[in-house]
């Protein structure tokens, strides 16, 4: 995702905010003016300063990276992606993330839980946070990083769940099916913060309580044609025992099937996907 437009988009926005604020408000008071900026200073400040430490406990995040070699400037730090979920709702993405390449070796990142395995339960069963946002008032409109998701046991054997693009148009939400960063992020453990089984409430659709995209590892798919050394008994062994280790890639480097060509990517994008972390739903 274009980063440097998210932070512009961000900061034109807070500015717009004070400059209306300071037209609108000439015959008031210093004093009644600060009282009234108050909760924009609030929320910048909340911005800044997520995600809190220590991290709450109870939020079952990816704590380790295991690999990861994209150098996008300004967002190289890949603790950023196990370093808690920051999101910004609905219009805007947050910018405390880990950015992926567009394509090579850094479109690529592992993650895990330090050795504990994430098990399958009814329904999701972990949820993969970018920092996607709507960027028009059709609510299937938005500025989107599609990441292809793989889960393995091992560390080398990698199944995924098989998805798939329609081609209507690289912004339309509806256009993608089973990627990770889609959906924008309203989970924020500073100042919007859940319970890690709220996280997992579905609030109709395909959206949950705090946003980001879930994956039920019941649908994981040994005939997904970029699984690696998938077959249909690790596959089912997954399904049954859980996994350890999570792969994230920009789908613009990873092949289409249906097209013979990698997945399309938004044009003139700065970066490729942006990962503002991932939580199991349980552990073991």
């Amino acid at each position: 995702m274009q980063l440097l437009t998210k932070l512009k988009l961000s900061s034109y926005l807070f500015l717009l905010i004070l400059v209306s604020f300071s037209h609108c408000k000439k015959s008031s008071s210093s004093g009644e003016d600060l009282a009234a900026l108050l909760p924009l200073l609030n929320l910048a400040s909340g911005l800044n300063f997520c995600p809190k430490s220590p991290l709450p406990s109870e939020i079952l995040i990816a704590t380790t990276v295991v690999s990861a070699s994209a150098n996008v400037s300004g967002f190289s730090d890949s603790n950023k992606a196990i370093n808690g979920i920051c999101g910004s709702g609905e219009l805007v993405g947050s910018l405390d993330v880990y950015a992926l390449d567009i394509t090579g070796p850094g479109a690529t990142m592992v993650l895990s839980w330090g050795g504990k395995t994430v098990k399958n339960v009814s329904g999701d069963d972990f949820i993969v946070y970018d920092n996607s946002f709507r960027i028009s008032d059709d609510t299937n409109t938005y500025a989107m990083d599609p990441s292809v998701i793989q889960v393995s046991i091992d560390g080398t054997n990698f199944c995924g769940f098989n998805p798939s693009y329609t081609g209507a148009s690289v912004n339309l939400m509806n256009s993608w099916l089973r990627f990770g960063g889609l959906r924008p992020v309203y989970f924020n453990m500073t100042t919007k913060p859940f319970s890690n089984e709220d996280l997992f409430v579905n609030t109709g659709g395909s959206f949950l309580l705090g946003g980001g995209d879930g994956f039920d590892l019941d649908n994981l798919d040994e005939n997904d044609p970029n699984d690696i050394n998938c077959n249909t008994t690790l596959a089912n062994d997954i399904k049954a025992t859980g996994f350890k280790f999570l792969k994230i890639t920009s789908a613009s480097a990873v092949n289409n099937p249906a097209t013979g060509n990698n997945f399309p990517w938004p044009p003139g994008s700065y970066n490729g996907s942006d990962i503002d972390g991932v939580v199991a739903r349980k552990l073991q």
